[in-house]
């Protein structure tokens, strides 16, 4: 089998790269046109390319796959900005149509659990997606565009929403990583929110595999939510992170306040995910 992993230098691919490294799959790793990836990367080829600029033979670039997981995107962490439907929008239809109509059989696509917008609780797929950031929408915009476009040319698609991940190679903005940081310089304190909202966690290393049990499946299994099912406080989380890794420093809650753009309780469903992989 072969599989093309767009976003192959970001955060997830990386570890999408080393699953798939394990298998007994041809790799393709596509990565941007100023990105740089490890020579000890388990790919087969690497193709550099701007998903914007590909004009035609993308496919063929890509040695024809039979499974492409599309990860890259460009413009976060930053979900407010409106690069995310004016430029990234457009621009990854364009790309993932011209594969489509030149033969791929079979996409997996990163989504977001902001696709759900301020809806709080357990977030089942069957939920209508109400999307309050620019970053949401892009992203549900383009499953429907693909939905679509799925009734005029037959492929099969998994749209894998993913909640919160955390790991290593993350963005330096990112939790976790301002928390190692902190604890690493040998800070006294960690400033941090109250800690009470409850999200869904995912060390990456799962979600990876995850997305690599859905590529190869092979099967048009719309949304689906990449995510544990378990609610947990971003105070337990920090204070799970500070006693595994044995560092001495202390959470100072409420130095920050609550983010407006994320409701205070929401996690996946997971029960489609254990059932369509097996999960137990």
């Amino acid at each position: 089998m072969r599989i093309a992993v767009t976003g192959a230098s970001g955060f997830i691919g990386r570890h999408v790269l080393a699953q798939l490294g394990t298998r007994n799959v041809s790799i393709t790793a596509v990565i941007g046109t100023g990105g740089k990836i490890d020579a000890t990367a388990p790919a087969d080829n690497i193709v550099q390319l701007d998903i914007h600029e590909v004009d035609s033979g993308a496919y063929e670039l890509l040695g024809r796959p039979d499974v492409l997981i599309h990860l890259a995107w460009s413009g976060l962490p930053n979900y407010d900005s409106l690069h995310h439907f004016e430029r990234e929008l457009p621009g990854h239809y364009r790309f993932l149509r011209q594969l489509i109509d030149a033969g791929l059989p079979s996409l997996v696509v990163a989504g977001t659990c902001f696709e759900y917008g301020m809806q709080s609780g357990g977030l089942s797929e069957s939920l209508e997606p109400c999307p309050s950031n620019p970053y949401g929408y892009a992203k549900d915009a383009l499953r429907r565009q693909l939905t679509y476009l799925q009734r005029q040319t037959p492929f099969r698609m998994a749209w894998a929403r993913l909640f919160y991940l955390y790991g290593s190679g993350q963005n330096g903005g990112s939790l976790w990583s301002q928390l190692k940081v902190a604890a690493e310089r040998g800070d006294a304190q960690f400033n941090m929110s109250g800690g009470e909202q409850l999200r869904d966690y995912l060390p990456v290393e799962k979600a990876a595999e995850y997305l690599v049990a859905l590529a190869l499946l092979q099967q048009s299994v719309g949304v689906i939510n990449l995510c544990s099912g378990v609610p947990l406080s971003v105070r337990s989380l920090v204070e799970g992170w500070i006693l595994v890794n044995g560092w001495s420093i202390k959470p100072n809650l409420g130095y920050y306040s609550y983010p407006s753009y994320e409701p205070m309780a929401f996690w996946g469903d997971a029960l489609k995910l254990h059932s369509l992989l097996e999960i137990i």
